[in-house]
């Protein structure tokens, strides 16, 4: 699932740098035309040796057709890609990252849902099925049910024979163990979260390294343009890193406090199921 999200997103680039490219080929066609008619209405001009007489209105107007707004765009895309090349490797280390990150988030947040672990309707089948005496079948239906919530009551029915206490620590051994798998799942994105700072400063360190270099080799003499190629290295590593350290660090606290909400109130769920076996047990004390 998660390849499928990164072959969607990376897909969404090529198409968007795809479209770049077309509107400069289109701009490049719109500057050709205002050249050309410039050319013939000089050439008007100098034909009739009347130049002053003429206005230039016709170069205005092509001109003029040319919408600022599709100018600027191009400008803009023009500047992110460039900024993108200009990162090198490791900058597109760190935009891979970046797509795996997304892919993740996209995941955690289809599966980290209330719905997930706790299936609408299961806990109030399984307390029906237990009011009527189908202790097996209860037993088989959590059994073969993947979410947390069956698996926990699984858990605890297994160790009805060894009394309340056994179902007890059972119970909060599985809900333990599934709090942990969920942890491990959104372990992923704190490691980008960590990483994608590094890599950032690596491109810095890189990029430093080659502006001293050329330094070094001018004999103290380079000119400014000699060392913005390493510096210009240094500075887009480290903002892409961050732009990336941000978010998914962000996005890893949002979802560790949305599982242990889910969990806490899996386990109440769960004990609220296993209630009636805890009273029948409390009769037999008695």
């Amino acid at each position: 699932m998660i390849l499928r999200i990164i072959l969607i997103i990376a897909f969404f680039l090529i198409s968007a740098c795809s479209n770049a490219q077309e509107t400069e080929l289109n701009l490049e066609g719109l500057d050709t035309i205002t050249k050309n008619t410039t050319n013939e209405t000089n050439e008007e001009v100098t034909a009739t040796g009347s130049a002053s007489a003429i206005p230039q209105q016709p170069v205005s107007a092509v001109s003029s057709e040319i919408p600022p707004s599709e100018t600027s765009s191009k400008k803009r895309q023009h500047s992110f890609w460039t900024l993108i090349a200009a990162s090198g490797l490791i900058g597109y280390t760190i935009i891979l990252l970046s797509l795996f990150a997304v892919a993740l988030i996209i995941e955690y947040a289809l599966t980290i849902r209330s719905k997930m672990l706790m299936p609408p309707g299961f806990a109030e089948e399984v307390v029906q099925l237990l009011s009527q005496g189908q202790w097996a079948t209860s037993v088989q239906k959590c059994q073969t049910d993947i979410s947390p919530l069956a698996q926990i009551l699984y858990a605890g029915m297994k160790e009805y024979e060894l009394g309340w206490g056994a179902i007890e620590k059972a119970v909060e051994e599985m809900t333990a163990e599934q709090a942990s798998r969920l942890y491990r799942k959104i372990e992923y994105l704190n490691v980008i979260g960590n990483i994608a700072p590094m890599l950032g400063l690596l491109g810095t360190v890189v990029g430093m390294v080659t502006a001293f270099q050329q330094l070094a080799e001018s004999e103290g003499y380079a000119r400014a343009a000699d060392l913005a190629g390493g510096i210009y290295l240094a500075l887009v590593t480290t903002v892409e890193g961050l732009l990336v350290a941000i978010p998914c660090l962000a996005l890893y606290s949002f979802f560790s406090n949305r599982i242990a909400a889910l969990i806490a109130e899996t386990a109440f769920v769960a004990e609220q199921v296993l209630s009636p076996i805890k009273k029948s047990f409390a009769r037999k004390n008695k």
